[in-house]
């Protein structure tokens, strides 16, 4: 049997069961990645030790109750793992190996997942392209488009069935615009659930899983928020708390025992109001006519399924537009202002200027951030449990070195490119990317679904219910 492609609770169920050991499993995602990184690029580095630690996890004691048992994961290069340099996607950061694991990676460990690499991502996760000094990452759908970003490689590798679960970062959508790229789902989480990165742009920023199905990511992030009523959330859109026949867990301050069904069945049925909004983006930003259409298809897939749907009409304020961009420009600034500039590429410099110099005029974005984050957000989102809108604006830009260009043609690619994803940073509410058809270029349309906080169970939810009549497609070549 081969395990590259599996689902991770395929994988950690067969492992737990003693019908594969986690050597065996990672050694052929190991081979796979081989295989197919060449042509992707997915990966600035491939841990060969991960074999060794798969042999450690299959000897844990506690191997029956692992929930991600010999799993193998990628993680971003901005999130340490102990022994490896973390690099950020530049070549101006520090090589000196991390001390110890980002505790998102410590719990995925914890879990029993073997950690088999660090992914390519552009430089300090300022753009949402592909491309840095460690080479350019390639959209497995279209190898002459980029995956997006900047959880570029994450999104990739899974797309391209090297792993079953990746980790990244989300600061202004660097977790559902790749996941929308390539044709996977990751979810944004709401602030506070799951550990941030260490670099967290003043709380911009959150970790999260990129999977296939709605059960990995349910699965995926149940553990990093070290919260196993998560997992089975795919199924009703709630947490379903353990139950205390089962065995103790390896959650954080965790007394109870859990262990992941297989999705055996379809996700239950629960009523929600549902809004979308095929065009959310004020004028002068357009949406693909195929990404609105899209959402129209994924509302009427949940209008069948027994919830509630309202199109919500009205546009984003075209306040949010600017104060988004400024944000994201002093950010850049902020983070690379700790690195020898001569180091940087000529994107992140024109950024980082961009961002200096909006702060000094004190343009910064902040009070149009308190505005929607302390009210305006709610007051626009309305009387509905979760929205649907477009996840990107156009189809991916190609892939190349976008980071020898400078500011403007960079900033007009990004903002043309994804537009939809970063007013929810601003209020730190959670948000999904879930796949939904083909555009008519033959790549992937992901569509994104936002809930107010507290609101990941109806969207993983959801997410199982749209996959259960979109299923998963991988890209031709990789299954």
């Amino acid at each position: 049997m081969l395990w590259a492609g599996r689902t991770a609770i395929e994988i950690a169920t067969a492992v737990r069961h003693g019908d594969v050991s986690a050597t065996t499993v990672v050694e052929e995602h190991l081979h796979t990645i081989s295989q197919r990184d060449p042509q992707v690029g997915a990966f600035r580095l491939v841990r060969g030790q991960a074999v060794d630690e798969a042999r450690a996890v299959h000897k844990r004691r506690d191997l029956a109750e692992l929930p991600l048992a010999g799993v193998p994961v990628a993680v971003k290069d901005n999130l340490e793992v102990a022994g490896e340099s973390t690099r950020g996607g530049s070549a101006g950061t520090s090589d000196a190996p991390a001390v110890e694991d980002h505790e998102t990676v410590a719990r995925l460990r914890a879990a029993g997942a073997v950690i088999v690499g660090l992914t390519n991502m552009p430089e300090l996760g300022l753009a949402a392209f592909g491309d840095s000094a460690y080479g350019i990452v390639r959209n497995p759908w279209n190898p002459e488009r980029t995956p997006g970003g900047s959880s570029s490689g994450s999104a990739a590798a899974v797309a391209a069935g090297m792993v079953p679960i990746a980790l990244g970062t989300d600061g202004m959508g660097s977790l559902r615009i790749p996941a929308a790229a390539c044709g996977v789902l990751a979810i944004k989480p709401g602030h506070g659930l799951v550990p941030a990165p260490s670099e967290d742009w003043d709380r911009l920023t959150e970790s999260g899983p990129l999977a296939t199905t709605a059960a990995d990511l349910s699965l995926a992030l149940s553990v990093l928020a070290a919260d196993p009523a998560l997992a089975e959330a795919w199924r009703g859109g709630r947490r379903v708390e353990p139950r205390p026949s089962m065995l103790r867990s390896v959650w954080a301050d965790d007394d109870e025992v859990w262990e992941p069904q297989p999705p055996h069945d379809s996700p239950e049925p629960f009523d929600l109001r549902v809004a979308y909004a095929p065009q959310p983006l004020p004028v002068g930003l357009p949406v693909d006519k195929e990404f609105q259409a899209a959402v129209r298809a994924s509302a009427e897939t949940l209008r069948v399924a027994g919830h509630t749907v309202v199109e919500h009409g009205g546009r984003l304020p075209f306040w949010l537009g600017p104060a988004t961009i400024a944000t994201w420009l002093v950010q850049a600034a902020a983070t690379a202002d700790d690195l020898d500039r001569r180091s940087l590429e000529r994107r992140t410099r024109s950024l980082a200027r961009a961002g200096r110099m909006l702060g000094k005029l004190k343009l910064d974005g902040v009070r149009g951030r308190e505005r929607w984050s302390g009210y305006r957000a709610d007051q626009w989102f309305g009387e509905a449990d979760v929205l649907i809108t477009p996840a990107l604006g156009t189809i991916p830009p190609r892939a190349e070195r976008w980071g020898d260009r400078g500011f403007l043609r960079n900033t007009l690619a990004n903002v043309r490119f994804a537009p939809a994803t970063g007013p929810w940073n601003m209020c730190g509410w959670p948000a999904i990317t879930v796949s939904m058809a083909t555009h008519s270029s033959g790549l992937p349309i992901g569509v994104q679904l936002v809930a107010p906080p507290g609101g990941e169970p109806l969207l993983l939810g959801l997410a199982a219910q749209l996959q259960a009549a979109h299923p998963y497609v991988r890209p031709p070549g990789y299954n």
